[in-house]
């Protein structure tokens, strides 16, 4: 049975989109943990992306989504962690590539430069995926090797 568990989090430029995507996480019946920011909070994207690496870490989720204005600087500050594959996506096909070949476990949005129904969707491809394993295994278990 897959995981129904899954933690947010975002910086001001990405609440907006945060928001919207925490309505269909909670719809599809998911148990959503929301780091914050909240509305009308200026937040730094390391701080947020630091606190999901961490939630993670400690197992209380498998798998995360973050989001602020690019997505730029969560991805930069998430995939600091070693234990975390945070896939920077902006359409339908690379949500499911980092899925399906990077294993990876945080999706990544620009709440400024995705599309609600983009957004939407990578989400839910991102969530459907399983990853293919096979070949793919050796390069994944290279990354955790490199930090």
């Amino acid at each position: 049975m897959q995981d129904k568990r899954i933690v947010v989090a975002s910086d001001h430029g990405g609440y907006a989109l945060k928001k919207e995507l925490i309505s269909l996480l909670e719809e599809t019946g998911y148990e959503v943990t929301d780091l914050g920011s909240n509305e009308g909070e200026k937040a730094d994207y390391p701080d947020k992306a630091g606190a999901l690496a961490n939630f993670i870490k400690e197992g209380k989720a498998l798998r995360g989504l973050l989001i602020c204005g690019t997505g730029i600087g969560m991805s930069i500050s998430v995939n600091r962690y070693p234990f975390i594959r945070g896939a920077l996506v902006h359409d339908a096909y690379t949500a499911r590539m980092a899925r399906e070949h990077n294993d990876a476990n945080v999706l990544i949005l620009g709440g400024r430069t995705t599309g609600i129904e983009v957004a939407k969707e990578c989400l839910t491809l991102f969530l459907e995926t399983e990853f293919l394993g096979g070949h793919h295994t050796k390069r994944v278990e290279k990354l955790s090797k490199m930090c």
